[in-house]
């Protein structure tokens, strides 16, 4: 029975997210500059997907490039906005082909114009696409995530549009970016690093974790049917004990 047999179709996660890391590694191995690895990256964006779609999760959350990652040398942030730029022109034909709805969170004014613009363009071609939502984190810190929120509903209650009683934890999410979306169930890191790196740190409060030492570039569907067999062998508690658990 192959990986993808093995997975039980009725207990997927509905969200998984993926922290993309290893491409300057991988890179580094072949004796190749940084961007190498990250070209090399877009096929394993591809292929997880292809198979997320293929499985039935209905949304796919990317970390693609961090607010730190604008602190890396000047050439390579330039050559991954040009890759950016040139990855959402060329793949847009395929998420409309494979009825996949493009979103995206983060700083995103902060791409420049044409990397915001093509991928707004992106974003409207494929509105109302259905089979699955892929979400970019571009430019994107859940710390800042969270200083936004907070600064949002500090205006609000500043501008008596908010009672201060008013504010918990769902009004809190309904000013994240991530408001229209579901928490993951499912994180995924490669690279062999066990951290999250400023990734969706409130919306993982209860996300089943998963680190692979496997490199980004060479990460396929087979890893990721591997991912959901593990998270599908585990008990979700939710602070709750054993006997507790229906």
């Amino acid at each position: 029975m192959s990986s993808k047999e093995k997975i039980n179709r009725e207990t997927l996660p509905d969200h998984i997210a993926i922290i993309m890391d290893g491409n300057g590694r991988w890179a580094k191995l072949r004796g190749r500059p940084r961007i190498f690895g990250h070209e090399n990256g877009v096929q394993a964006v591809r292929e997880t997907v292809e198979a997320a779609a293929e499985l039935g999760v209905k949304y796919l959350t990317l970390y693609a490039f961090s607010t730190e990652n604008w602190n890396r040398p000047r050439i390579e942030v330039n050559a991954l906005m040009k890759l950016l730029v040139k990855s959402i022109r060329s793949e847009t034909k395929t998420l409309q082909k494979n009825n996949i709805r493009l979103q995206a969170i983060g700083d995103l004014h902060s791409l420049g114009r044409t990397g915001y613009n093509e991928l707004l363009t992106a974003i409207n071609k494929t509105a109302h696409n259905t089979r699955m939502t892929l979400i970019l984190a571009l430019s994107y810190s859940a710390q800042w995530e969270i200083v936004q929120a907070v600064k949002s509903i500090a205006e609000k209650v500043k501008n008596n549009k908010l009672a201060v009683a008013e504010i918990n934890k769902e009004l809190f999410s309904a000013h994240l970016t991530t408001a229209s979306f579901p928490d993951p169930e499912l994180l995924i890191r490669t690279s062999g690093e066990s951290r999250i790196s400023n990734f969706l740190l409130w919306q993982i409060a209860y996300t089943e974790l998963y680190f692979t030492p496997r490199l980004w570039p060479d990460f396929r569907k087979e890893d990721l049917y591997e991912a959901i067999i593990n998270y599908q062998n585990r008990e979700r508690r939710f602070g709750m004990t054993h006997d507790k658990v229906v």
